[in-house]
């Protein structure tokens, strides 16, 4: 099987930009399945940084890259990330670059949602990126979305924006908020159709297509599996299933051609935004790995909190997604340390755990149980083999193996793309 299907085993964050782009480059096809704009991926080649949210990675290398139907399109987003990326010399064509055109569209409507209801909340917060991302799928989901297809029947859209209104009329009205500008929507439409409308196609169709000429394909996955909707730490989640099965759901493609899955993982752990986070470290040791490993969300420039490598649900990530392999990330960020934990378990009203439940309440309240290692000394930036690594920096991927039971098939050492372990081929299985 040719075909690889990538995912964020985190909350994301993972460094999924780096690992994508590599295998892009080897890719006849990328496709996004999920998510929306308020995913972000940072791809170095060679001086250049480039910096996506929507647009599918293999954009850069002149990949086909298409847009699944899985994922939430904001057009206006999408025309300010093309012209930024053209502006630094990429080519987006009608050849290169495709939208499903049964994917739901974000409107000014779902941003303006998302905002006043993250803003009331206070405490309740969920931590969005206030793009409207939930509000669009919930739109989806309740069979009110306008679609990328709607574009070419605008002037049919009459029953569509009854029951959008209907629904947001009420809620805006709850935020004291004025009723939809019917008129206004249509006419931001109009004005942004012929756009989108040049890209839109059948991907389902033109995935099988590449499927049958033999094509190797790789999806791309947004977010991590700890954002899932169903499997991460509810209600701090992202609005779409983030785990590998739905690479067949939002493509079009079937499930037999997910192919080898790889996990993203980083050689700690971070989050953005609220929510659990067992292994969080709040003191210098935390700061650093934070100020060492530049976490800042790429998207909202937010502060990532960070702790140490949670093994518990790195390895319920992949036993959920199927993961076949994991890409390690960031180990340098680790250089240096005279100790290292690994989170192998924990503690909840003295019962061990060796998952993490389910409930909000009790994932904030257990306490992690840590297995203590040594670091190393030296360097293991721009590491290309295992000889060029410390011994007991390859100690610790050992270990890591071990406790997620998954096996590492390459290592990251740094943001460039040739500085990478590769232990595993996923193209080759």
């Amino acid at each position: 099987m040719a075909n690889v299907t990538v995912i964020g085993a985190q909350w994301g964050d993972e460094g999924k930009g780096k690992i994508v782009d590599w295998l892009a480059s080897r890719a006849d096809a990328v496709v996004r399945f999920q998510g929306g704009h308020n995913a972000g991926h940072t791809l170095v080649v060679g001086d250049t940084t480039y910096k996506l949210s929507l647009l599918p990675s293999g954009i850069v290398t002149g990949t086909l890259s298409l847009i699944g139907n899985g994922v939430v399109l904001d057009p206006w987003a999408l025309k300010s990330e093309m012209e930024k990326l053209q502006g630094q010399g990429v080519s987006i064509t009608t050849e290169n670059f495709g939208i499903a055109d049964n994917c739901p569209l974000i409107l000014p409507i779902h941003r303006d949602l998302d905002v006043l209801r993250e803003t009331a909340a206070g405490k309740g917060k969920i931590g969005t990126t206030r793009r409207g991302i939930g509000p669009a799928y919930e739109d989806k989901v309740g069979r009110r979305s306008i679609r990328v297809c709607d574009l070419a029947h605008l002037d049919d859209l009459g029953p569509q924006l009854d029951r959008i209104c209907a629904h947001h009329d009420a809620l805006r009205a709850g935020f004291g908020q004025p009723p939809i500008d019917r008129e206004r929507l249509i006419s931001d439409l109009r004005e942004i159709a012929p756009f989108v409308r040049q890209f839109a196609q059948p991907v389902w169709k033109r995935l099988n297509e590449v499927k049958k000429a033999g094509a190797k394909i790789l999806f791309e996955g947004a977010q991590g599996v700890l954002l899932d909707v169903d499997h991460g730490t509810y209600p701090f989640v992202t609005s779409s299933n983030t785990v590998s099965g739905t690479a067949a759901s939002g493509s079009g493609l079937g499930p037999s051609q997910a192919g080898f899955v790889l996990g993203i993982v980083k050689a700690y752990t971070t989050r953005v935004g609220s929510g659990p986070f067992p292994t969080e470290l709040e003191d210098e040791v935390g700061q650093k790995l934070g100020e060492r490993g530049h976490e800042f969300g790429t998207v909202t420039g937010r502060k990532r909190r960070c702790g140490w490598f949670d093994a518990v649900l790195t390895r319920q990530s992949c036993a959920i997604s199927g993961v076949t392999g994991i890409a390690l990330t960031k180990l340098d960020v680790l250089d240096g340390f005279e100790t290292i934990k690994i989170c192998t378990g924990y503690e909840l009203d003295g019962e061990v755990l060796d998952y993490l439940p389910s409930h909000a309440a009790d994932q904030a309240r257990v306490t992690p149980i840590y297995e203590e290692m040594d670091g190393w000394e030296g360097t293991t930036v721009g590491a290309r083999s295992w000889a060029d690594l410390p011994a007991q920096a390859i100690k610790y991927i050992r270990r890591i193996e071990e406790l997620i039971d998954c096996p590492v098939a390459s290592v990251s050492t740094s943001p460039e793309r040739e500085d990478t372990i590769l232990v595993r081929d996923p193209f080759a299985d």
